[in-house]
């Protein structure tokens, strides 16, 4: 009896340092980090001249998958870079910041490719709702701040090109 008491404790003492050893590892979950893949270029043009504004380097979002993910997760983005939402038809669109990390501006353009309206200085996180307020078929999210330091106005357009690349 006492020769299997001590096999019994043996095992028993093997098992709680073979899971103690496992429960070492590194479980941490890490936060998702998303880094920009430029895609194309777009230019902001003044108005009905053209006059160049300004140029960025975009990504470009088309899926549903692209479209409802967008700038989520990223903790910042240069002041030359974007993301440009391209739809297949022309409606008032809304946009929200869930996980979103940066504040941003949204601006909406028409089918012509015309700036239609702006919702500035979107906070990060929140999930209210930033509508278009007219119908719009592109839209660009840019660093907060940027459609004011640009003087931007409705009636400005864009062009873009997007690279030939698959995703």
């Amino acid at each position: 009896m006492i020769h299997v008491t001590k096999y019994t404790t043996l095992l028993l003492s093997l098992i709680i340092v073979i899971s103690l050893s496992s429960c070492k590892e590194d479980k941490t979950i890490k936060p998702v980090e998303v880094s920009f893949k430029k895609e194309g270029e777009l230019t902001l043009f003044k108005g009905t001249t053209d006059t160049i504004i300004k140029v960025f380097n975009i990504e470009v979002a088309k899926t549903d998958y692209e479209i409802q993910t967008g700038l989520m997760y990223r903790d910042s983005m240069k002041d030359n870079q974007g993301m440009l939402f391209v739809f297949n038809d022309v409606q008032p669109r809304s946009f929200y910041m869930k996980n979103t990390r940066i504040p941003l501006d949204l601006i909406f353009f028409d089918h012509n490719k015309r700036i239609v309206s702006f919702q500035e200085n979107a906070k990060p996180m929140d999930e209210r709702s930033l509508p278009s307020n007219t119908p719009a078929q592109f839209v660009l999210e840019v660093n907060a701040g940027t459609a004011q330091k640009l003087l931007l106005d409705v009636g400005d357009k864009m062009d873009y090109f997007e690279y030939l690349i698959e995703k």
